[in-house]
């Protein structure tokens, strides 16, 4: 058996105004959390959908579980689970009744009972669905995309408009997922997400996958360990006088300058020394270390969500 449980060579889509997918590869191992990180039209649910075998590809080659789709359709769908962005259900439907229901179009299927445990809806086994939260909705949604006991589970932008208690509880979910075995691939845009799931991750943009590692890997990779953050009240100031004076590249972004660098302790004394004799109206100093976004926007040159 291959370690692989993607592989994915030149996978290309175009449609008549844009060209959403220009030509990804991808490989994802066996029992790993995978992640396709990057903002809104970057070209990941388009991905994930050619994949998925809902969308035909223009081009490329697939290897899903060692199996393409073209001789082992049947197959492939009953080894994969899939949670779209969006899912729709009848409102008097009850969790339980959905599930049993899914099950049935299955050769092989977890029990319902067993799927609200997973997923914590034990309790709302028999509520109406229009009656759920959109946490509770969402972690439904999770667990008829494991109903057919899957080895490998696509999640598209799973936790999007959730709130931060309803995130990290499918966050949990996720994890007893990846402990059960199962490879889970997802969408996000959000980095702390990417950061708190993916063994590994791809960041996309435009179509194009521009770099691919561990999350701790793509930070190295800047080297820039630290971000000095100034932040303002209101709008940040233009930043070319004092970018030059100080000799260090600075990002405005909003109400802050952000300043990467490799010897805080160093820098720190002088920015504060000529901010404070430029009259500079900073109404804080930060020092963080680099993150995903940073990785990003030294890739894309813009913001994750823009």
């Amino acid at each position: 058996m291959s370690e692989l449980a993607l592989r994915v060579r030149g996978l290309r889509k175009q449609y008549p105004n844009v060209l959403a997918v220009a030509g990804v590869d991808l490989e994802v191992k066996r029992g790993e959390v995978f992640g396709l990180l990057g903002p809104n039209g970057a070209g990941k649910t388009t991905t994930l959908e050619m994949i998925e075998g809902l969308t035909e590809p223009d081009s490329g080659d697939m290897d899903i579980l060692g199996l393409n789709w073209k001789q082992n359709g049947s197959e492939i769908r009953a080894r994969i689970g899939v949670q779209l962005q969006s899912t729709s259900l009848f409102n008097k439907i009850t969790p339980r009744e959905a599930l049993t229901l899914y099950a049935g179009y299955y050769p092989k299927s977890r029990t319902a009972v067993d799927l609200l445990e997973l997923v914590q809806l034990t309790d709302k086994a028999d509520a109406f669905h229009v009656t759920l939260s959109g946490g509770q909705m969402q972690r439904l949604a999770l667990a008829m995309a494991l109903v057919n006991d899957p080895e490998l589970v696509f999640l598209d932008e799973p936790t999007t408009g959730l709130d931060p208690q309803a995130r990290r509880s499918l966050w949990d979910v996720v994890r007893q997922i990846k402990a059960e075995g199962r490879t889970v691939i997802l969408t996000t845009h959000y980095m702390d997400e990417a950061e708190a799931l993916c063994d590994r991750l791809a960041i996309m943009d435009h179509g194009t996958v521009l770099t691919t590692g561990t999350p701790p890997e793509l930070i190295a990779q800047l080297d820039i360990p630290s971000v000095v953050e100034f932040s303002f009240e209101g709008q940040a100031p233009a930043v070319d006088g004092f970018a030059r004076r100080i000799g260090s590249e600075i990002e405005a972004r909003g109400d802050l300058w952000e300043i990467p660098t490799r010897d805080p302790k160093t820098l720190l004394p002088k920015l504060l020394e000529l901010a404070e004799a430029e009259q500079i109206p900073y109404q804080q100093v930060h020092v963080r270390r680099a993150t995903l976004e940073d990785v990003f926007l030294h890739k894309t040159g813009r913001s994750l969500r823009e």
